[in-house]
């Protein structure tokens, strides 16, 4: 089954709400309807094209509430248009217990991952052989500026506050950590955010279990009540 519209709708919706009650304020565009969208002139073309704002997906999975990520990315370079030479990024993510993206590595993107509030965050790594699968060697990663030496698989725990970097070929997956998160609706969640160097989707990343995609089919069971970072209509001139 493919990602319901309705599941996106709702997804967009709570991380609204959780992001206000941390005190998160997101830029104006993060409200915007679909009809503002479409009046929108070409002065937003580097929203549109380097996908800043609403990410949510089940990355091919069809199970978004156990593989799933909902985020919000606030800026972005491109690095194959000319006219954005941002060099980082930084996005906001919801982590709901017992949710988590794919484990995966990057090939160029070095990111800092920051809990932020709430509970606590949960990250699992493994450095990535030549050949792109998990190695059997220990490796050194930084938590807040102090060098830490792993071993494959181990689980740092980060308190809100508390970030680590990730490294290019460095396998990872994050989550909230059950019964820290604040609650609502009976689900604890956390919340995080991404620094990191330019971040390329489309050819970037590589996952150890490959659903198929990062964006996916969408089921439009009910209107969209926003536009999704791979969906903008292009500007009316």
């Amino acid at each position: 089954m493919n990602l319901k519209r309705s599941t996106i709708n709702q997804s967009v919706h709570t991380a609204k709400i959780v992001l206000a009650h941390f005190g998160v304020h997101l830029p104006a565009f993060a409200y915007w309807n679909e009809r503002q969208w479409l009046e929108a002139g070409s002065a937003y073309d580097e929203i549109r094209e380097c996908m800043l704002g609403w990410d949510v997906t089940d990355f091919g999975s069809k199970d978004f509430v156990h593989i799933g990520r909902t985020l919000f990315t606030v800026r972005n370079g491109r690095l194959n248009i000319p006219g954005y030479p941002k060099q980082y990024a930084e996005k906001w993510l919801i982590d709901p217990e017992g949710q988590r993206a794919p484990a995966h590595f990057h090939l160029s993107k070095r990111e800092d991952i920051i809990c932020r509030a709430g509970g606590n965050i949960l990250v699992q790594l493994t450095k990535a052989d030549p050949e792109g699968n998990p190695s059997n060697e220990t490796f050194s990663i930084q938590i807040d500026g102090c060098t830490r030496r792993l071993i494959p698989g181990e689980i740092i725990r980060l308190h809100p506050g508390e970030s680590l970097t990730i490294n290019p070929r460095t396998i990872h997956q994050f989550w909230g950590e059950e019964g820290t998160g604040w609650q609502l609706d009976g689900v604890g969640y956390t919340l995080s955010s991404e620094i990191s160097s330019v971040c390329d989707d489309w050819n970037d990343n590589v996952f150890l279990v490959d659903y198929g995609v990062r964006f996916p089919e969408i089921e439009e069971d009910e209107p969209r009540t926003c536009f999704l970072c791979n969906e903008y209509p292009s500007a009316v001139l």
